[in-house]
């Protein structure tokens, strides 16, 4: 396989091809997953082809947001089968990018080490510092889509998703799940104090 060949056509087709307005699944994410999975395939000891099948799936997991928004996935994998051939990948290589990257689809559903490095590298901000940036970025692109949510129904949804993630990785684990653990108390608070304050107001204007 030409693995450098395939990630300099995809990453300059998805520079020049992405919508702007892909706050969130923009390049920068795709080159984040990237960056995500080479720490945690060298954490887990996951060397040779296993390695370049896992860091070719998370190049074309998005790719699928050049051509639609919904159901993106199977324009990824359907990407997948029509561009490797060109860069040499055989039937069984095509076939396991493409169901590494089906199991990113949440509710995620890693099926060996490399699809589990591959969702672990997907939400891996889950539990970082720029995870409330990056949240913002997702849900102003939902806007842009037409998905349009207040902020407390956005902080519910958060500590919603975030109580029922894990990741599948001890090294995901070991140096995600502590931080993202702080943001899922953080963000609980602040749902419970909105309703506490909400009940506070009806009960004022009972009262009157």
């Amino acid at each position: 396989m030409d693995f450098e060949s395939a990630k300099k056509y995809i990453i300059d087709r998805m520079q020049r091809g992405l919508a702007p307005n892909l706050f969130y699944h923009g390049l920068h994410h795709t080159l984040d997953v990237y960056a995500a999975c080479e720490r945690y395939a060298e954490m887990e000891e996951v060397n040779g082809a296993d390695r370049l099948i896992l860091l070719t799936a998370a190049l074309f997991h998005d790719a699928g947001f050049l051509i639609r928004y919904k159901d993106n996935e199977e324009v990824s994998v359907d990407m997948v089968r029509r561009i490797l051939p060109n860069y040499g990948y055989t039937k069984t290589e095509i076939t396991l990018i493409n169901q590494c990257i089906l199991s990113t689809v949440v509710p995620q559903t890693p099926f060996d080490k490399i699809s589990s490095i591959l969702c672990d590298a997907d939400l891996d901000y889950l539990g970082r510092d720029d995870f409330f940036i990056i949240g913002c970025n997702l849900r102003r692109e939902w806007k842009e889509y037409g998905t349009e949510v207040s902020i407390k129904e956005w902080y519910e949804q958060q500590v919603h998703f975030l109580k029922n993630h894990h990741y599948f990785t001890r090294s995901a684990d070991f140096l995600r799940t502590e931080k993202k653990l702080k943001h899922l108390y953080y963000l609980d608070n602040l749902v419970k104090k909105h309703k506490k304050m909400s009940l506070l107001f009806l009960n004022l204007q009972t009262k009157k």
